[in-house]
């Protein structure tokens, strides 16, 4: 009974009959995510995202449970490491979305003809869904997403597979065939949807007037509605994973949602509260700008995404309508809404990612509109041979060829243990038993991953200094926090610079105490002195002597893409390499205080070699001992 549903699903969503056009659409995105993979963690919320799916956890609010489910499942691979498989299921899920991007092409294009010759007409429509599709996988945005660990690519297939469903129920309705069981399918998936990511209810504008624009009737259904609201909280109930895994407490259990009140602290994102801050038009023009589609696609796809609207608009103006709606909603609530500082803007641009999904099947069918166009003109003859075929191919790909070139090797991931081997060097400078806090998500992140996944260096303890003013942070980390007196403080009232002051000082007589680098420059520390130690600072009272720093630990490093640039390097990767070379400046520079000029050169060396631009601070540090180049 399973097997015959799945197959009728299927054939609901599926056109009849072999279709090696489909199956390409799927295949060549998959094939070149596999050649670009990271091989490991890679920076941002990798590796917490890597950490809460192996655990089967919590991951940072709202939690995102479906995807962490989703991704769970590719942790059983028989190969490669969690991370790599963790994220081999991104890749397959953006090969999913780029195959919904052929489904609803073909969709929409279904009762179009350009030609008379059928054998012609139907190349033409399955030429046109795979040339969108691939031009939609190698855009530099699903592109980066699909290397790593992302929600976004999985959110963007299910909302394609609504707006699929949407036009079937539509196409139904014209044919005097009410079908509401489309619609509650379609409100089942979108509340499901939530526990991917929230931006999808930024889409429900342009499923509604979808519904509404071609039988505005269904609004005054009350029992239509009702069992539309009963499906949509059915897949929302998803949801309960969050409470019934936190009575566990897994590995990695953000927010510790066990509690009715502490799960809608984690669903409504209470622990991100945004300091309000003022707009000028500059600012507004770069939220505006995150939705980048020249940027994506090139000038050309963004002309034949509108040459697209422009076709539609003769005899589908519902579909016009539901794609402007989308694309105001977005930027009404992320751009007009977030008023997203200038620093994290690019943060909000992965929210686009389903509108870019969107744009891709505009261009698939301008691109078809332009093939008719172009072939009226021509006056070719009644029979096409195969150059009318082979000059349609290269009309058809020459954007996704072009647009895969351009953006190769800024996307290939497949070397990139930048962030792997900042988080091992990083445990390799620590002594047994040592605690070390962390700052920043980047730097918190792939440790986490590290020690609780690959089970590196478990003697260690890593409380990440942001999250010591929560009380379920704290009872997350008993070893460290059980008689600690920020249990008995009102953290509330506390920063985290005054927590980590606390917990420094709880800890300093006990056992080793270090701190990251962020950590260092973060935080003012007047009674404490760090000393460095690599590319972490071992934490000394100041009237203590002060010792000598042990460079012996740089000699255990992987510098693996550090020495040379590799691929792309997002704003994290590119601060980890900085880290770098201002750690060797600095190693250099205490060497020349000592008189160990020899030894801090060679660190100086190294530091301009990583990263040439602080040649003048190095210049400045000759200078300060009367050393000539």
């Amino acid at each position: 009974m399973k097997n015959k549903f799945s197959f009728g699903f299927w054939r609901i969503l599926l056109p009849e009959g072999a279709d090696p056009f489909l199956i390409l659409a799927f295949i060549i995105p998959f094939a070149i995510y596999m050649a670009t993979l990271a091989p490991s963690v890679t920076f941002f919320d990798s590796g917490e995202f890597l950490t809460a799916s192996y655990s089967l956890g919590s991951a940072h609010s709202p939690g995102y449970p479906l995807f962490l489910m989703y991704a769970k499942l590719f942790t059983w691979l028989p190969f490669g490491n969690i991370a790599f498989r963790i994220n081999m299921a991104t890749a397959f899920s953006s090969s999913l979305a780029c195959l919904s991007v052929y489904l609803l092409t073909i969709r929409l294009l279904k009762d179009e003809r350009i030609v008379e010759e059928g054998r012609l007409a139907g190349f033409a429509v399955k030429g046109a869904g795979l040339a969108a599709a691939l031009a939609f996988g190698v855009t530099p945005r699903l592109w980066l997403q699909s290397n790593h660990d992302k929600p976004y690519p999985l959110l963007a297939f299910i909302a394609a597979i609504i707006f699929l469903l949407l036009l079937k129920w539509r196409e139904h309705f014209k044919n005097g065939s009410e079908r509401p069981a489309y619609v509650y399918v379609c409100t089942f998936l979108a509340g499901m949807s939530m526990a991917v990511h929230q931006s999808v209810v930024l889409l429900l504008p342009s499923w509604i007037l979808l519904i509404v624009l071609t039988d505005w009737r269904m609004i005054l259904r009350i029992k239509e509605l009702i069992l539309a609201t009963a499906f949509a909280l059915l897949g929302f109930s998803v949801h309960l994973y969050l409470p019934l895994r936190a009575t566990q407490n897994p590995l990695l259990n953000w927010g510790d949602p066990k509690t009715y009140g502490q799960f809608m602290w984690h669903f409504l994102r209470k622990g991100y509260p945004g300091e309000p801050h003022g707009r000028d038009a500059s600012l507004l023009w770069a939220q505006v700008k995150a939705f980048n589609i020249p940027h994506e696609f090139t000038w050309l796809g963004a002309a034949l995404a509108v040459f697209a609207l422009v076709c539609l608009w003769q005899r589908q103006k519902d579909v016009v309508i539901a794609y402007g709606a989308g694309v105001a909603t977005f930027l009404a609530v992320i751009a007009g809404y977030f008023n997203t500082p200038n620093e994290t803007i690019f943060l909000t641009e992965e929210f686009f990612t389903p509108l870019y999904l969107l744009t891709a099947v505009l261009i698939g069918i301008g691109l078809f509109h332009l093939l008719g166009f172009a072939l009226r003109k021509a006056r070719l003859p009644e029979r096409y041979g195969m150059r009318v075929y082979s000059l349609v191919t290269v009309m058809f790909f020459a954007l996704p060829v072009s647009l895969c070139a351009v953006n190769y090797y800024e996307n290939d991931q497949h070397n990139n243990y930048i962030a792997y081997d900042y988080a091992s060097n990083s445990l390799r400078s620590l002594p047994q038993n040592a605690i070390m806090f962390t700052w920043g998500d980047s730097g918190a992140f792939p440790l986490w991953y590290l020690q609780g996944v690959e089970r590196m260096r478990e003697d260690l303890d890593l409380p990440h200094t942001p999250h010591l003013v929560f009380d379920w942070y704290l009872d997350s980390m008993p070893r460290v926090f059980r008689n600690s007196g920020l249990k008995r403080v009102d953290l509330e009232n506390l920063d985290p610079g005054s927590c980590l002051r606390i917990a420094i000082a709880e800890e300093i007589n006990q056992r080793p105490v270090y701190i990251d680098f962020s950590t260092r420059y973060s935080i003012t520390f007047n009674e404490y002195s760090p000393v460095q130690r690599g590319l972490v600072y071992r934490m000394r009272r100041s009237s203590e002597p002060g010792g000598m720093p042990d460079i012996s630990v740089w000699e255990n490093y992987n510098n693996r893409g550090i020495l040379e640039k590799i691929s792309f390097l997002d704003l994290d990767t590119g601060k980890a390499i900085l880290i770098y070379a201002n750690s060797y400046l600095e190693a250099g520079e205490f060497l020349l205080s000592i008189g160990r000029s020899n030894e801090g050169m060679r660190m100086l060396a190294m530091a301009e070699q990583i990263s040439p631009e602080i040649k003048p601070n190095i210049q400045q540090v000759l200078m300060r001992y009367g050393i000539a180049r």
